[in-house]
């Protein structure tokens, strides 16, 4: 009896299957077969505006939880800080927690000194609108901790701002998180996992880091900013998942398919917090496009931000 020959060769390539071309598939044999096409990955799934009650999605604040005013050596920033605002009523933003950065760093006392009276003079300017981080360098431990205090008590900021003058385990840092947990209030870290050396970043923390620091002080409220803001944001997620006084901020550029879903997955739904960090369109899309639930999305959207900043201490 003859034998059936197998073709020799590698084997014939196979379609890469992601979620959008499943959904795709599926919509097409649902159309094939005479029944209702499923909703394409693609398709606009249309919500009210942020901040606006209309069926299940529920009324509340919607609040960006990194954001930026302009440094005033840029001769263009008062049109800019007044950009932020507009774009923020365009995209139903509520509030914005700013802090203004200078160009430079390490940030010198005077530096972020002169960088939180414009940020105080922008919360006069647009009232309600802005409010405060505290921008610190912890190098300069007494003229920080004086800077907290000063910028908290007496100018009603929020939070704190760290840059990458220190990774976030450094001893410096540890007097400005022991400060902030006196006074009730957030540090928002700057943070990537990058898979290369970052030059100008040497001392950059990544979620890690701040699940060491989070492990120290457990009672701090610790933001591990932009996750969608650059490196490996699977690696941070899951770094972050057993510290949970750790909140992971949604800002960033990168608008990879699942990140928020993820993260909600992994460390739950109240650990998020929307931010922007002026990518605005790309920051309010990837929450209102994730596949949560509307309640779940407003939690992100604005519920969890002010349920941290009602801790304050007064």
């Amino acid at each position: 009896m003859a034998i059936p020959q197998i073709a020799s060769g590698p084997p014939a390539p196979q379609p890469h299957v992601t979620r959008r071309t499943l959904l795709k598939g599926a919509a097409a044999t649902a159309a094939a077969m005479g029944v209702a096409a499923l909703p394409s990955a693609s398709a606009v799934v249309e919500l009210p505006a942020p901040g606006t009650s209309s069926g299940p999605f529920r009324k509340g604040k919607v609040i960006d939880c990194h954001a930026h005013l302009t440094h005033r050596s840029r001769a263009t920033w008062e049109a800019d800080d007044r950009k932020l605002i507009e774009a923020a009523d365009k995209l139903g933003i509520d509030q914005l927690c700013c802090s203004t950065l200078t160009p430079r760093r390490p940030a010198t006392a005077d530096g972020f000194r002169q960088c939180n009276r414009w940020t105080a003079d922008g919360m006069r300017r647009f009232p309600g609108r802005v409010l405060g981080y505290c921008y610190v360098n912890p190098g300069y431990g007494r003229e920080a901790l004086e800077e907290i205090r000063h910028c908290v008590g007496d100018r009603g900021f929020i939070g704190v701002k760290l840059y990458n003058e220190y990774t976030c385990t450094e001893p410096v840092v540890f007097p400005i998180v022991e400060l902030t947990i006196e006074l009730g209030v957030p540090v928002l870290q700057h943070a990537s996992h990058s898979h290369y050396f970052v030059q100008d970043q040497p001392r950059m923390s990544d979620g890690g880091h701040l699940a060491e620091l989070a492990r120290r002080y457990p009672e701090a409220m610790l933001i591990c900013a932009h996750i969608s803001g650059g490196g490996d944001w699977e690696w941070t997620i899951k770094a972050l998942r057993h510290a949970p006084n750790v909140l992971l901020d949604t800002s960033g550029s990168v608008t990879d398919e699942g990140t928020v879903e993820m993260a909600a997955a992994v460390v739950g739904v109240d650990r998020l917090l929307f931010g922007c960090d002026s990518s605005m369109t790309a920051g309010i899309g990837k929450i209102r496009g994730a596949d949560l639930s509307a309640q779940d999305k407003q939690k992100i959207l604005g519920g969890n931000m002010m349920r941290l900043l009602r801790r304050r201490k007064s």
